[in-house]
């Protein structure tokens, strides 16, 4: 998986897969559900996985002060630690997840030195993420049991770089029917739209920032999230970055100039 984006399957068994990413999905999402019980007064858990401070506008994190910076050499750099409590084996996934973006990107992730402003990657209950460099200290979870994967890392660390689920563009009705009586009220903010930045790039099924159609479901089998005008389309892969990800990356961090 080094070096390469993801691309959507075309055999046979399509069917199949998707039972089985429906299922691991399901999973992951309640994974993502668990910081919520964690989190302290100074922050909100935002859909489901996505962390925001009470004292930052979501919102606003599409302007520079929310982006990391770019060096003299044309890199954006992210300093980061990663938590002795993972074993040798998590921490090369969690290598060549980044390895994908330091590949096809010109976001580097480098082992911090002395940065103030760093990802401290920690071994919590659930898998989440911050939005955006939010200065400081900043936390990522990658839960040892469930979160250490291709797919979820670089979907967390999408999140570091600023960028919000696919299913909450702006423009997302025009793509997807959100299924509200199966979604439970209490995780309505999950589904929500935002006021986000497209970066003239079409609406991406495959995204690794997709959620599944069973994410937060009320009743087993029942869909949350449906795909139209064709709802056979897949949607919610976590085998990593798709070739929109990648592209918007590079057009959010000026990669190409």
């Amino acid at each position: 998986m080094r070096g390469r984006a993801w691309d959507r399957p075309s055999s046979s068994s399509r069917r199949e897969m998707e039972a089985l990413r429906s299922m691991l999905l399901q999973c992951v999402e309640m994974l993502q559900m668990a910081p919520s019980l964690l989190l302290g007064s100074a922050e909100l858990l935002m859909e489901g996985d996505l962390v925001v401070p009470r004292t930052r506008n979501a919102l606003a994190c599409g302007n520079n002060a929310c982006l990391w910076k770019k060096s003299s050499n044309g890199k954006v750099e992210v300093p980061y630690t990663v938590s002795s409590s993972f074993s040798s084996y998590e921490k090369g996934a969690i290598e060549t997840a980044m390895s994908v973006f330091n590949t096809q990107t010109c976001i580097k992730f480098v082992p911090r030195s002395s940065e103030s402003d760093y990802v401290a990657i920690e071994n919590r209950d659930g898998c989440f993420s911050s939005l955006g460099r939010t200065g400081g200290r900043q936390e990522l979870s990658l839960k040892r049991d469930g979160c250490v994967y291709h797919g979820i890392i670089q979907h967390e660390l999408n999140h570091a770089l600023g960028f919000y689920h696919e299913q909450t563009r702006s423009d997302r009705d025009q793509y997807v029917t959100i299924n509200w009586e199966y979604i439970d009220p209490t995780t309505y903010h999950n589904f929500q739209k935002q006021i986000t930045n497209n970066l003239d790039t079409p609406y991406d099924y495959s995204s690794v920032m997709h959620y599944g159609r069973y994410a937060f479901t009320t009743q087993y089998g029942k869909e949350t999230i449906t795909p139209i005008p064709d709802s056979r389309v897949e949607i919610g892969q976590r085998m990593g970055l798709s070739r929109t990800d990648i592209q918007r990356i590079n057009k959010l961090y000026g990669c190409c100039e």
